[in-house]
């Protein structure tokens, strides 16, 4: 505990920063409590699979639009699917 409170770059984060701070869904998550697995959560909802792999995987973050639409579909699955579904008929 002592080494990492004198290491420079590993500071706990302040009150400022922490309130700057945006909840991301946690893409995994949300596609395993829908039972669905990468292909289907991807096809269902216009995601490239290579995006989603990456997102799950944490070697990119989901841009704000992105965000915005894993909350929504976090919040509403079944909405969601359908909204996509008409839009793309």
């Amino acid at each position: 505990m002592a080494a990492a409170r004198s290491d420079p770059s590993a500071q706990p984060l302040t009150l400022e920063q922490l309130a700057k701070m945006r909840r991301v869904p946690r893409v995994r998550v949300v596609r395993q409590q829908l039972g669905m697995t990468q292909a289907e959560f991807a096809d269902a909802f216009h995601l490239p699979i290579t995006t989603l792999r990456d997102w799950e995987q944490h070697r990119s973050v989901p841009d704000a639009p992105a965000r915005a639409l894993l909350l929504a579909i976090e919040r509403n699955p079944k909405v969601m699917r359908k909204l996509l579904a008409d839009k793309a008929a």
